[in-house]
């Protein structure tokens, strides 16, 4: 477990009286069986911030990196029937490995968690037929390939749309370097 999930954790109780534990006993005594399903009911019931509900849910539905034994696992979970896209997130998680020595990749279930002290970026597969790249670019308008999401709940403020690895241009990096750097 790294040091900011332990700093989530450690608040989490602080600001609510309750450990992580007991939060996801909760959560599972509730009986949702999808992921939103847990944010919506947290953040609506109990006042969560998205950040806290969000761990609350992949913690309680085990679909983090920190559930798994081997996190490449979940890696290899995503791209299986959507292996075309494997070679683009080879390819993505090299430049971003790049930007600098801290940057965090840390797999979860159905993307890739990009963070540096805070997330910057999510990277896999959305669909068979397309990649998503999400960035945390507030206030940024929209240009080119970037395009807003309008989700209320979204972990990142706009996203951008791939099929190819031809796609990879570099504007989409800008983007990419633009929101490592904002996330400093």
């Amino acid at each position: 477990m790294d040091q900011a999930e332990q700093t989530m954790i450690d608040n989490l109780a602080k600001n609510t009286g309750k450990s992580l534990e007991e939060w996801i006993g909760i959560v599972k005594g509730e009986g949702f069986e999808k992921h939103g399903e847990i944010i919506k009911y947290l953040k609506g019931e109990h006042g969560f911030t998205h950040g806290f509900a969000n761990m609350v849910a992949h913690k309680s539905r085990a679909s983090d990196a920190g559930s798994v034994e081997n996190s490449d696992d979940l890696i290899e979970a995503q791209y299986k029937g959507r292996e075309q896209f494997r070679p683009l997130y080879n390819q993505l998680i090299s430049y971003i490995s790049t930007l600098g020595f801290d940057v965090e990749i840390a797999p979860k279930k159905t993307y890739v968690s990009l963070r540096r002290k805070k997330q910057f970026a999510t990277v896999g597969p959305a669909t068979k037929s397309r990649f998503e790249i999400g960035v945390n670019l507030k206030g940024e308008g929209v240009s080119g390939v970037l395009k807003e999401i309008t989700s209320a709940n979204a972990m990142c403020s706009h996203k951008i749309n791939l099929t190819t690895i031809e796609d990879v241009t570099p504007e989409v990096l800008e983007w990419l370097k633009l929101a490592y750097e904002r996330a400093g």
